[in-house]
């Protein structure tokens, strides 16, 4: 059994980060998968204060039979700082779709998102930042900047429509100005610009909302064009496509 430790209490994603660390230097000094994950360590913000439950099986899929064949390979959650259309996605996805597939709940969630807002892939934009207290790890781009890319997309596809996410309040009414733009008004949280973090306010919500923003994760992942900054969200979303094709990471 792999067990886990997670020394500092962290966001979802960087959670997940550390999870397929772990499987993967496991399966590295190993040469096999590990039988048993326990996550009892992780998740900390996401359940009851001292609760020494593993809730990984709230958003994902229980262990299922897919086998992957050895070979060494290499993630850090570092490379959440990288240039996710340098990550080597075939060696990845076999971890993912094995120890991140969504729970029944979690693909319910998605089927919902989909169906109230009506969402058409091959014909959505998606325009993400990742701000607030991710200005104490990167240099967050300017607003502009993501305007700018989103403008040469709608030029390429004057149909288009944007999708809007984000955890700063600013954001998400400065792309709202966009021309046939939306948000998923009733699914996120957003706080002012300030160096926090919004699992900080209404935490006892903090299960419920980390549920819904792995479904958008994934339909972000799903959706013709990514627009995103840097961080382990973003990199995730990647990790959900399986590529970078249409992803126009800005830094």
């Amino acid at each position: 059994m792999l067990q886990i430790k997670q020394d500092r209490w962290q966001g979802f994603f960087s959670c997940c980060s550390v999870r397929l660390e772990s499987i993967i230097l496991y399966f590295n000094q190993q040469k096999v998968l590990p039988e048993e994950v326990d996550s009892s360590d992780q998740f900390k913000w996401y359940k009851p204060m001292h609760s020494t439950d593993d809730i990984t099986y709230e958003y994902f899929e229980k262990q299922n039979n897919r086998t992957i064949n050895y070979k060494e390979i290499e993630f850090t959650n570092r490379y959440q700082y990288s240039n996710y259309h340098n990550l080597p996605y075939l060696d990845y996805v076999p971890f993912i779709r094995k120890y991140f597939y969504p729970s029944q709940e979690v693909q319910q969630l998605i089927k919902d998102i989909e169906k109230k807002y009506k969402i058409y892939y091959p014909n959505t934009c998606v325009l993400f930042y990742r701000g607030n207290d991710k200005a104490t790890e990167v240099n967050l781009p300017s607003y502009d900047s993501l305007l700018d890319a989103a403008r040469q997309i709608k030029e390429q596809n004057p149909n288009v429509r944007f999708l809007v996410q984000s955890d700063e309040t600013e954001f998400l009414h400065k792309m709202l100005e966009l021309p046939n733009s939306f948000y998923f008004k009733d699914e996120i949280r957003h706080i002012p610009k300030q160096k926090a973090t919004v699992d900080h306010f209404d935490i006892n919500q903090n299960l419920r909302f980390s549920k819904l923003f792995l479904a958008i994760t994934i339909i972000m992942a799903k959706s013709q064009y990514i627009v995103c900054n840097t961080g382990n969200c973003s990199m995730w979303i990647c990790l959900y496509r399986g590529h970078t094709q249409n992803v126009f990471q800005i830094t």
